[in-house]
């Protein structure tokens, strides 16, 4: 249709953002970590359309057996189907991120800037998600180690997508060796309990087990000890495998619980490692954790491990976590709701804005061509991110009104002597096509997402109810916006 009407060359924007955090029904997220954006430029870097693919289109037809596509139109899709001509500007990844805050935004040839909508979405919606769920439980767990297990329970090859993702979050290492080796990471894990059933089966005993491992990984014995009966043999035949470790000079790295109480059990672990000398060793936990489970957890081994002698702070400081099915699925929310969102068409070689009016004021999109700037108060902590059009510099302002998004009875004042730093936040990563960015390593992302982090102030951090981080619009976007809805609204009158 754009190709017969004469628009498909029309340069118009897009922007793509979420309206609401991921809620987990018990409890919700107050910020999200965006990522997934350097693995969708390397797929719109190769996209293109193909003979195959112009073929397949040539066959496609409609209700009455009639061609959709005609040759003309196929014949320029195949020439000109690839992303050649598409700026794009971003939110880096492991950027905190918010709702209604575009992460994306994409201008170029009309026909092609939308054929990217469904895999930009596909690309980044994900991610996120996952990111943001790694980060709530690396946080959770006071950033001790966090293991990523979910390939298992992950949706086919979205798994290396969520392990990539949960790196970024938060995660220190996964137990998915594919991505761990594409990544430049060592893959983490333990032995399974079918270790020790094999060895149970054949005659042979549990510590047998422990000592065949430990003698072939005499520097990275870490043992599931939760096969049979985690305190009466587990534990006492590790401690047995690691006292001789001990003597041919190696240190055992620990064990894993993946069953029961694993509070109380870890209590129990920690008092019997500590008499038997290895107060250093790590206990890993496992078994469907999540963010919620983990502070959990740590609330009753505060409470109860000194009952039993055992110095609560030495044990969580000690604890390790490996997460899977709850993380790579994000139980409780398992799809972020990401949108793209045309706001604004060059007619004339001006930006002219463009608004969907929906039933509820939440959905009715930011319109025109804007940017994006986060405000941070005299603490360095963020208070607020900020869109304005694109001819508005916050910076340049000494009072600045900040406007609800869709309440129009909500604003607030800001000197700009009350605020510490005013920082954009989106970058140009494509120009015409061209890849114009260079993609930070992801230990650079991780150290992104926690200065980020950092200057949150802690309510909007919170497990539980988090305090709501503001999102505005400047005076003169908010008044753009009111305008175009009253005028939409009364062609549609008109034409009723």
């Amino acid at each position: 249709l754009y190709y017969r009407v004469g628009l498909h060359e029309r340069v118009a924007q897009f922007d793509h953002f979420f309206r609401s955090y991921p809620d987990y029904g018990s409890h919700q997220a107050g910020y999200c970590v965006n990522a997934g954006l350097e693995w969708l430029l390397a797929w719109m870097q190769e996209a293109r359309f193909r003979d195959r693919d112009i073929e397949y289109l040539r066959g496609q037809t409609g209700r009455t057996g009639e061609r959709i596509f005609d040759d003309d139109f196929l014949v320029w899709l195949r020439d000109n189907g690839t992303f050649n001509g598409i700026t794009m500007r971003a939110i880096p990844e492991g950027r905190v991120v918010h709702p209604n805050v575009p992460l994306t935004v994409v201008q170029g040839p009309l026909a092609m800037a939308q054929i990217v909508e469904t895999s930009l979405l596909n690309h980044l919606n994900y991610p996120t998600l996952i990111a943001t769920k790694a980060a709530r439980i690396h946080e959770s767990g006071r950033g001790r180690l966090l293991l990523e297990f979910g390939l298992r329970r992950a949706q086919e090859r979205g798994a290396t997508t969520g392990a990539r993702a949960a790196l970024i979050g938060g995660a220190d290492f996964t137990s998915n060796v594919g991505v761990s080796h594409v990544l430049g990471y060592p893959p983490k894990g333990t032995h399974a309990h079918s270790m020790v059933q094999v060895f149970k089966a054949l005659g042979m005993t549990e510590e047998d087990a422990f000592q065949a491992y430990a003698d072939v990984y005499p520097d990275d014995c870490l043992l599931l000890v939760d096969t049979i009966d985690t305190l009466q043999s587990g534990v006492p035949n590790a401690i047995k495998v690691f006292e001789k470790l001990r003597r041919r000079g190696h240190q055992p790295v620990g064990i894993r619980l993946d069953s029961g109480d694993l509070a109380f059990l870890a209590i129990q672990a920690a008092r019997m490692l500590d008499q038997a000398g290895f107060a250093e060793t790590s206990i890993v936990l496992s078994n469907n954790l999540d963010e919620l489970t983990i502070w959990q957890i740590i609330s009753q081994i505060s409470e109860e491990a000194w009952r039993y002698d055992v110095d609560p702070d030495q044990l969580i400081g000690r604890l390790a976590y490996g997460v899977g099915t709850h993380l790579i699925t994000s139980e409780g929310d398992p799809a972020l709701g990401g949108v793209y969102k045309l706001v604004a068409v060059r007619d004339k070689g001006n930006w002219v804005p463009a608004i969907k009016i929906s039933e509820s004021a939440r959905k009715t999109p930011n319109p025109g061509h804007k940017h994006v700037w986060r405000l941070y108060d005299q603490r360095g902590i963020a208070t607020a991110d900020l869109l304005s059009l694109d001819s508005e510099n916050p910076r340049q302002m000494e009072e600045i009104t900040l406007r609800h998004p869709f309440n129009q009875n909500q604003q607030r004042q800001l000197h700009s002597a009350d605020l510490a730093k005013i920082e954009p936040l989106l970058v140009e990563i494509l120009h015409q096509g061209e890849l114009i960015y260079q993609f930070p390593t992801i230990e650079e992302i991780r150290a992104r997402r926690q200065h980020d982090l950092d200057r949150l102030d802690p309510g909007v951090k919170r497990i539980m109810n988090p305090h709501i981080y503001h999102v505005s619009l400047t005076e003169s976007l908010w008044e753009l916006k009111k305008e175009l809805i009253r005028s939409v609204r009364e062609q549609g009158s008109a034409g009723d």
